[in-house]
């Protein structure tokens, strides 16, 4: 199996860890009836720590789908290289750091974080762009 596919795994992993983290941070704040009920009643704004958890998952769920056609297109196109591997590691390493900066509310650190992983999803996508 090719580690692209592995990393494609562990993604989903993460998403999980995204949407049980704001899961539980909302239900601490709104209780466990909103949870478990029709969250039809209109609530008051997210605290900060709530907040930051539901944009991060938002900002993952804006480069999971990149990631998921970069790591499955080298596959399908076998383009997968020791580039595309790190570039896929890289993404999604930079992409488990981030979860944390953003839920401690950490500047910059967290954009950096960000842009690596932007950077090991161009590692991926270059084969499939520019390689014949």
């Amino acid at each position: 199996m090719a580690v692209e596919i592995r990393i494609l795994a562990y993604a989903a992993i993460l998403l999980l860890v995204h949407i049980f983290a704001e899961g539980h941070a909302k239900t601490k704040q709104y209780g466990t009836s909103w949870n478990t009920g029709a969250r039809d009643e209109d609530l008051p704004p997210l605290n900060k720590i709530a907040g930051r958890l539901g944009r991060a998952r938002g900002n993952y769920m804006e480069t999971l789908p990149i990631a998921v056609i970069a790591l499955l297109g080298v596959v399908v196109a076998d383009k997968t290289s020791a580039m595309t591997a790190l570039g896929g590691w890289l993404w999604l390493g930079a992409r488990i750091v981030y979860l944390p900066l953003y839920w401690a509310g950490v500047p910059v650190v967290r954009t950096l974080c960000f842009l690596v992983s932007l950077v090991g999803l161009g590692m991926v996508l270059w084969p499939l762009l520019f390689a014949s």
